[in-house]
């Protein structure tokens, strides 16, 4: 536990700016039950970027008297937190190639978590999944938990999509966790996967996280205390640098498309990006099936941080 919380508070050189975001970067402090994890400014402004311990709920502070942290403060602090047990767990699965990360919340729920991934793609949102959900899952789900993690090039070129999402989410009918999923999300098909996605030669992953974090600011999103990874593909050397900048690696242990069963607590992948037809309309089978235990509340949707936050 000790090395983990010493490679949380490891300070990164990088420095970025994005638009009217400057000097943001990591930043160890505490806010009341808060742990802050950044800090920028916008305009004369300082603002924080910030963790409950607790609840893995993220908020964003400003106009705040901070505490700075050192290591051994933070140690005793978040250790024995859900956050906390989450960091130490999350060191055991660093190992694999594939799917490293989270894959399953509580195995006792009556339903699953919804991931849904937009990676940079040419093709508009498929917007008929998220009308479908909603037409399932309400009125015993309102609003419908999901979980989207999103890219900073895909939001660069969907500006109507985001804003059709933020919509459904302003008017009640999703509570959407926004989860980082890098800023560029590279892919060469022509590679293998120890040399793609983010294992790609030159791959900063400081910038990676830092500028997508950014991106999301900038739109209005508030980005979770999760990362998944491009392709769900990582190894030893950037899974611990999403650590060392505080985030929780999100895995899967049902891709629909690639025929992985739902079971009870798992986290469900799929893309409604244009680019999986398959693993959206396995989902709509799948919801359609479900239907009338959807109705008793025998299969449901659950809030991803909620559930963790339980562990």
């Amino acid at each position: 536990m000790k090395a983990l919380i010493t490679t949380l508070f490891l300070f990164f050189s990088v420095t970025l700016s994005f638009a009217q975001l400057s000097e943001y970067q990591p930043f160890i402090a505490q806010f009341n039950e808060y742990l802050i994890l950044r800090k920028w400014k916008e305009g004369s402004t300082e603002k924080y970027w910030a963790v409950h311990p607790k609840t893995l709920q993220t908020m964003v502070l400003e106009n705040v008297t901070v505490k700075p942290m050192d290591k051994n403060e933070a140690r005793s602090w978040v250790g024995r937190t859900p956050y906390g047990r989450a960091l130490y767990t999350e060191q055991t699965r660093a190992g694999a190639l594939q799917d490293a990360g989270l894959t399953r919340t509580q195995p006792n729920e009556k339903g699953f978590s919804l991931t849904m991934d937009l990676c940079p793609s040419h093709k508009p949102l498929t917007r008929t999944v998220f009308e479908d959900l909603i037409a399932a899952f309400e009125p015993e789900e309102k609003p419908v938990p999901i979980t989207i993690t999103i890219t900073g090039l895909w939001m660069q070129s969907h500006a109507d999509d985001l804003q059709w999402l933020k919509n459904l989410e302003k008017r009640g009918d999703l509570r959407i966790t926004w989860v980082n999923h890098s800023f560029h999300h590279q892919y060469d098909p022509k590679l293998p996967l120890t040399r793609n996605f983010l294992l790609s030669k030159g791959t900063n992953m400081a910038s990676e996280v830092l500028l997508n974090e950014q991106a999301m600011i900038q739109n209005g999103l508030l980005p979770s205390i999760f990362f998944r990874f491009p392709g769900l593909i990582s190894d030893q050397s950037i899974f611990d640098d999403v650590l060392n900048l505080g985030l929780l690696p999100l895995g899967s242990d049902a891709w629909l498309a690639k025929g992985q069963k739902v079971q009870p607590g798992s986290i469900v992948l799929i893309h409604p990006n244009g680019n999986e037809p398959v693993g959206i309309a396995d989902f709509i089978k799948l919801i359609k099936t479900n239907a009338s235990s959807i109705r008793k509340k025998d299969w449901l949707l659950y809030d991803l941080p909620a559930s963790l936050s339980q562990n």
